[in-house]
């Protein structure tokens, strides 16, 4: 199915259609550190407008200490973004990241090949802070992973029922987006330049349907990419899996914060025709 610009229409709940914004406030990898993040959401409410997007680029959680606050204030900025005259929800995307990946295989720990040896990569990559944060025991995740499909399933049910006591955290995840797209955004040579935002990167031989998990785990080319991604001008992601920080090029952008946060924590104003007007730091 076509739209009128002749893009392909995206017409499952995987994507998001940003539609035609006057600017985009692009937010990367927050990892929990949650501190940072107000001084964030200040800067961007400040300058928001009805017309303007924000797009969260995934990875909410993770390193640092304060994962579970951090959903939750990420879920109040909403809510005073909702409460300015002419924003609508469809305004404010939340794509899912890294993070948030394991966090789904985790729940299906108690079918994977190797409970054990999956625990502990995942642990090791941002997800013991997590857990610590919802005042789960890592010494119980690890001595639970090698003991079968019964007690690991009891443990994640246990894992769920914490999460839905903080309320809107188990929504939240349930409707994290794999990636955000605007419509047709007519240059000077009249040709249309859509933007595509995603987590981690983007397999540039397949189309957007049939994108797996280098959308969460990253393309090797994707900063040295020649060719654009068709129908897409530029491609956007906030997280570098190997920590190369901000890298700018005609075709992709990089917005990455260090996940052990040194610095600020950035987010970028991106106009509507793809062009980074700042880089703002909280």
């Amino acid at each position: 199915m076509l739209n009128k610009t002749g893009l392909k229409k995206h017409i499952d709940c995987r994507f998001a259609n940003l539609g035609a914004p006057d600017r985009i406030f692009a937010i990367p990898s927050i990892h929990g550190y949650l501190q940072k993040l107000h001084g964030l959401h200040e800067s961007i409410y400040a300058q928001f407008q009805p017309g303007d997007r924000i797009v969260y680029l995934g990875n909410y959680t993770g390193y640092g200490p304060h994962s579970r606050e951090t959903i939750d204030a990420i879920l109040n900025f909403r809510r005073y973004l909702l409460a300015i005259p002419g924003v609508k929800p469809s305004d404010i995307v939340f794509l899912r990241g890294t993070q948030e990946e394991m966090w789904q295989k985790l729940m299906q720990l108690q079918f994977a090949p190797n409970p054990s040896l999956i625990m502990d990569w995942m642990l090791d990559r941002g997800l013991a802070q997590t857990l610590e944060s919802y005042g789960m025991c890592l010494y119980e995740a690890q001595r639970i992973a090698p003991e079968g499909v019964i007690r690991i399933s009891r443990w994640t049910q246990k894992l769920r029922s914490t999460i839905h006591e903080n309320a809107g955290h188990d929504i939240f995840g349930a409707q994290l987006k794999r990636a955000a797209y605007t419509d047709c955004a007519y240059t000077q040579t009249n040709t249309c330049s859509p933007l595509l935002f995603v987590n981690a990167g983007v397999d540039f031989t397949k189309p957007l349907e049939e994108q797996g998990d280098c959308l969460w785990w990253g393309s090797a080319q994707f900063s040295s990419v020649k060719l654009s991604y068709s129908p897409y001008r530029r491609v956007f992601r906030g997280y570098d899996p190997k920590s190369g920080g901000l890298h700018e090029t005609l075709l992709t952008a990089t917005l990455d914060n260090d996940r052990n946060l040194a610095g600020d924590l950035i987010y970028a104003q991106i106009g509507g025709n793809g062009d980074i007007l700042d880089i703002c730091h909280s």
